[in-house]
């Protein structure tokens, strides 16, 4: 519990400052939302865009006039941000030992590195869960002036379900990352660039039809919002997968860091 306490200090500030950007973003994001909504207009100019174009960014079944519509068109910039939020904390918890010299530390407290890791991910998950909510009650916050329904808070919980099941995924990859790389700057670099990649898969993948089996690699396909807007429920096997994913990698983690040599 204690080292609990202290990695969520630690992070505070840099949790903080996410949770601003992201209000900031999501209420600047609403500020645009007047011009689309209920409108005709916006709706003909998505209708007359290209087909391949409207699948990369998951908006072929969205209605842009609407505040569902808007926010799952919007979405895939939640997907982004949020993860690499995740997957550089994931990195970032690990290695930061190394780099602000505190490793000595921990290896002269009486308690195995296998709890110590078990903690800093329990840390973690908290610090995931914190930024979404934030995210979420700004989502619900922002759009209070417009016709609000059932259907909008329902698809505003799922949307965060979601995006915390694919945090999950990246901060796992952080932590396992950051593990295995003997060097802890380039940790952060690689887990970063991971999910750039990981993104233009998932984008490339929706315009072509013959990369349709892509989508197992990219976490980015595994909850799409216009699926979530349709069907209104996850898809069982791409829960399975993403459990498996993050607990290859925290399993990983938690067999190759005890073995690892720190450097003081």
């Amino acid at each position: 519990m204690h080292i609990i306490k202290r990695e969520l200090r630690a992070n505070a500030k840099s949790l903080l400052i996410w949770s601003v950007v992201m209000i900031i973003f999501v209420f600047l994001m609403v500020s645009e939302f007047s011009a689309y909504y209920n409108n005709p207009e916006m709706g003909a100019i998505l209708d007359s865009m290209p087909e391949q174009m409207m699948k990369a960014f998951s908006m072929e079944s969205a209605n842009l006039t609407t505040t569902t519509g808007f926010v799952s068109i919007a979405s895939v910039y939640f997907y982004l941000v949020l993860g690499v939020f995740a997957v550089l904390l994931g990195s970032n918890i690990i290695s930061k030992e190394e780099r602000d010299k505190t490793a000595e530390f921990f290896l002269t407290l009486p308690i195995s590195r296998e709890k110590i890791i078990l903690s800093k991910w329990i840390s973690a998950i908290i610090s995931c869960l914190a930024l979404n909510v934030i995210t979420g009650a700004s989502l619900i916050i922002s759009m209070l002036n417009y016709d609000l329904d059932s259907e909008y808070y329902k698809f505003v919980s799922l949307l965060m379900i979601s995006i915390f099941l694919i945090q999950m995924i990246f901060l796992s990859i952080g932590m396992l990352l950051a593990s295995v790389l003997k060097r802890y700057k380039t940790s952060g670099k690689i887990s970063a660039a991971i999910i750039m990649v990981l993104y233009m898969i998932s984008v490339i993948s929706s315009m072509n039809s013959k990369l349709e089996n892509f989508k197992y690699i990219t976490p980015f396909k595994y909850f799409e919002s216009a699926k979530l807007l349709a069907n209104g429920k996850f898809e069982l096997k791409y829960i399975l997968l993403t459990l498996g994913i993050t607990a290859v990698s925290m399993i990983g983690t938690f067999v190759i860091y005890p073995k690892r040599d720190l450097h003081l």
